[in-house]
């Protein structure tokens, strides 16, 4: 059974064991976090919202919180002398996915 879900914005397809990367949540790990903006369930029947699914939830359980790798944003103007350099990690939420109900 796969579900798609909506969480930091964006969406993810996730199906049970799946782990998956998002926005940060403000959870510790091994706590559980249900996610009840279910766009879509597709299983032997699919199930489309409008927006939402009625009553679908999925649940998940975080395994650790962390940052990623640094990217360097580096912005330069020719013949100018504008140089700057900074660099950024983004936070993010490990999750597994446990359960999927309709």
């Amino acid at each position: 059974m796969l579900a798609i879900i909506e969480t930091g914005g964006k969406q993810y397809r996730v199906s049970e064991g799946d782990t998956l990367y998002i926005e940060k949540l403000p959870l510790e790990a091994t706590e559980t976090v249900t996610f009840d903006k279910v766009l879509a369930v597709l299983g032997e029947t699919n199930t489309f919202g409008a927006p939402l699914v009625a009553g679908a939830s999925v649940t998940g359980t975080i395994e650790k919180n962390g940052r990623q790798k640094k990217i360097i944003v580096y912005k330069m103007r020719p013949k100018k002398g504008y140089r700057r350099k900074q660099g950024h990690r983004q936070p993010y939420t490990k999750v597994r996915i446990d359960k999927i109900s309709v």
